[in-house]
């Protein structure tokens, strides 16, 4: 079976009509990922859902998180995309962070939570500095809560401090960014394949 993988833009902007850089680099990402066989079923803005705030895996009246973590966890590859805002990771990309916490107490018989054997990525974005820390943020909470992080992990542009030039405006993609995709690609698609073939035993 092919590696199928999921990617969640976290940018603010809740208008699915409004441009986003976050998903210029998540289509970078994307792109690579096809190279390597493997299918990226939907990219989805998470600010368009209702996700409630809280720590459980069902907030209820209306949370639309319970769909979503399903959706999330029915793919090999999460593709976590967001902004750098304020110099850390965006407060919509917090929230998915904080509601996974819940996986904490959804372990099975061997102790593992419902995302072990699946990996996880970054895509980042930002005029200012902070793509180390906001990948550090993201890798840190993920990792607690049973995500395998490859090596060299995340994908990020940041242009200039207080400038007005966003990823999505660049007219061709940095070298850079491409060669690090690949690389981001590569190495999750050979993790996610071996825990396919073999699973923490935890």
């Amino acid at each position: 079976m092919p590696l199928k993988a999921i990617a969640l833009n976290c940018t603010l902007k809740a208008d699915p009509g409004e441009s986003s850089s976050t998903d210029a680099m998540i289509a970078v990402l994307a792109k690579a990922f096809r190279e390597k066989g493997v299918e990226i079923s939907e990219t989805v803005r998470v600010a368009t859902l209702d996700i409630r705030p809280g720590v459980t895996s069902d907030e209820g009246n209306g949370d639309e998180w319970p769909s979503l973590r399903a959706r999330i966890l029915a793919h090999d590859i999460l593709i976590f995309g967001g902004p750098i805002w304020m110099g850390q990771i965006g407060s919509v990309a917090k929230r998915v962070l904080e509601r996974m916490d819940a996986f904490l107490g959804e372990t099975d018989e061997q102790g593992r939570m419902p995302s072990y054997g699946k990996v996880a990525v970054a895509a980042i974005v930002g005029n200012e500095d902070g793509a180390h820390f906001s990948s550090a943020q993201l890798f840190q909470a993920l990792n607690d809560v049973g995500w395998t992080i490859p090596a060299v992990a995340a994908c990020y542009w940041v242009g200039e401090a207080m400038g007005s030039v966003d990823f999505q405006d660049l007219k061709e993609t940095p070298e850079m960014v491409t060669k690090t995709a690949k690389m981001v690609a590569g190495n999750a698609v050979h993790l996610a394949g071996l825990l396919a073939e073999k699973p923490y035993p935890g």
